[in-house]
């Protein structure tokens, strides 16, 4: 429920797509302000929380850390902003994701390899689990 005196928790994840206990979790770690309390004790957040939690959840889903994201919305709060910071956080993010994806081939490869020495059930031994016995 809105109103002008606030946002409640459950409209606010909703508006958001952030779960309720993460918004909590964010509360208590300092990535959203700490919400005033109505007269009966619930939580009522700010409009602007929910843009605020949306740039949070779309860090978070870029790959960014909750030390990169507090940075991030320092910088996106401050009235200089420096877009080098941000310039190179996203350029280590995106090292990142192409080490990442080389691992992911790598593993492609092994366990395309694994996949085509099965015989679907029709050997003595089962050649995977064989491979992942030798593998450590």
């Amino acid at each position: 429920m809105a109103s002008s005196a606030g946002i409640r928790i459950g409209a606010l994840s909703r508006q958001s797509g952030v779960n309720i206990e993460t918004i909590r979790y964010y509360e208590r770690i300092g990535v959203l302000p700490k919400a005033p309390r109505s007269s009966g004790g619930y939580r009522l957040y700010r409009h602007g929380d929910v843009a605020r939690l949306a740039f949070v959840r779309r860090a978070r889903g870029l790959g960014f850390s909750l030390d990169d994201v507090r940075e991030l919305l320092t910088l996106a709060d401050g009235k200089s902003r420096s877009c080098q910071r941000v310039y190179n956080m996203a350029g280590g993010r995106l090292a990142d994701v192409r080490a990442r994806l080389v691992d992911l081939r790598r593993l492609e490869g092994v366990l395309v390899d694994m996949v085509a020495t099965c015989a679907e059930g029709t050997l003595p031994v089962c050649p995977i689990l064989d491979a992942l016995g030798h593998a450590a």
